[in-house]
C-alpha cells in the first residue's frame, strides 16, 4: 500500500488514545523485524531513519525501506529522526520520506521557531508531515550530547506558543526521559502532570523520545555474552502507559532494538564459533528484535489498530 504520512497515523492515535511506535532502522534485518512485527500485530508504524542511519546506508537503504514499506498491508510512514537542518530535511523529502523531524531544540526559541516554520512550509507543500521539538532531553543523540543537569523540561505555555507560530504537526516534549541506555539511577522520574498540561494546550500529537525500556534481561544477556553495559536503566512500562493516556501519540524506540540485536549476535557467535554464514548469525538477531517490537506495539496500544 502507499506510504502514509506521520500526521495521518498520529492524529488517529491521539484521537483514539493510543500510541504508535517509531522504530529506528539502519539495515535490512532491522527493517524486516519492524515491518514483520507491524504485520503480526496489525499495527500502524513509523520506520525512522536518523541522519547517522542515512549516512550509513545512503540512498540504497532508503530505497530498500521504501520498497518493503510499500509491500506492507498496514499503514507505514518513513520518518527522518532528529533532522539537524533545513537542508537535511529537504534531502529526506526528496528521497521519499513522508515525515521529517527538524530538531532545533538546542538553539534559542527564535531560531527554533524560524527554522521549524521554514521546514514546515516546504514539507507541507510536498505533502510531508513535520515533527518539531521544544525543551531539551538529556543523554546521547547522534549529533549532540546533553548532560542530565542541562536538560530543560518543556514548558506548557511555550509549547502552545511554539506550535501556533510554526504550524508543526506533532511535538516532541521533554518530560524526564533521556536518550541512550543510561536514563538515570533506578526508575527515571517522568513528569506526567507536565504531559497533561501540555496536552491541554496543544491539540496535536505529542512525542516521547528516549522511551526505550532497556530490559534488564537483555542487558544481562549482553553482558554474559561478553558485552559490557553498566548502569543501564530505562522507562518503566507503567510510565509509558500513563504518558499515552495523557496525550503522547508517538513513542520512539531505538536502544531496545540495539540491545536485542547485539545480545543475540554475541550469543550466536559464542555458541557457534565455527559459523561464518551471516544469515545464520543475523537471523536470530532479527527474530529477537521482532519479539521486542511486537511487545512494544502491544504496550503502546496500537496493536489491532491497522
Amino acid at each position: 500500500m502507499p506510504l502514509t504520512t506521520g500526521m495521518e497515523i498520529l492524529s488517529a492515535a491521539r484521537a483514539g488514545g493510543y500510541g504508535v511506535g517509531a522504530f529506528n532502522t539502519s539495515n535490512l534485518e532491522i527493517t524486516q523485524a519492524i515491518l514483520a512485527a507491524a504485520e503480526e500485530t496489525r499495527s500502524p508504524v513509523l520506520v525512522a531513519v536518523s541522519e547517522g542511519g542515512l549516512s550509513y546506508g545512503g540512498k540504497p537503504l532508503i530505497d530498500l525501506v521504501l520498497g518493503m514499506a510499500r509491500d506492507a498491508t498496514v499503514p507505514v510512514c518513513l520518518h527522518l529522526d532528529h533532522g539537524s537542518s533545513f537542508e537535511r530535511c529537504i534531502e529526506a523529502i526528496r528521497l521519499g520520506f513522508t515525515s521529517v523531524m527538524i530538531d532545533k531544540s538546542h538553539a534559542d526559541e527564535d531560531e527554533n521557531v524560524a527554522e521549524t516554520k521554514r521546514v514546515v512550509d516546504a514539507a507541507h507543500a510536498a505533502g510531508v508531515s513535520v515533527e518539531a521539538e521544544i525543551g531539551r532531553l538529556g543523554g546521547v543523540e547522534e549529533h549532540v550530547v546533553v548532560a542530565e543537569e542541562d536538560a530543560i523540561l518543556t514548558k506548557p505555555d511555550e509549547a502552545e506558543r511554539f506550535m501556533d507560530a510554526t504550524g508543526a504537526d506533532y511535538l516532541a516534549v521533554a518530560i524526564g526521559t533521556s536518550h541512550g541506555a543510561n536514563k538515570g539511577t533506578g526508575r527515571p522520574y517522568i513528569d506526567h502532570g507536565r504531559i497533561e498540561e501540555i496536552a491541554a494546550r496543544v491539540s496535536k500529537p505529542l512525542v516521547m523520545h528516549g522511551a526505550s525500556g532497556v530490559p534488564t534481561e537483555l542487558v544481562e544477556r549482553l553482558n554474559a555474552a561478553g558485552g559490557r553495559l553498566d548502569g543501564a536503566s530505562g522507562i518503566h512500562e507503567d510510565d509509558v502507559r500513563s504518558a499515552v493516556a495523557r496525550g503522547i501519540a508517538k513513542i520512539n524506540t531505538d536502544t531496545d532494538l540495539r540491545l536485542a540485536f547485539t545480545a543475540s549476535l554475541r550469543e550466536s557467535l559464542a555458541r557457534t564459533p565455527k559459523e561464518f554464514d551471516p544469515r545464520k548469525l543475523l537471523g536470530p538477531a532479527r527474530a529477537e528484535m521482532r519479539t521486542v517490537i511486537e511487545g512494544r506495539m502491544r504496550l503502546f496500544g496500537c496493536a489491532g489498530k491497522a
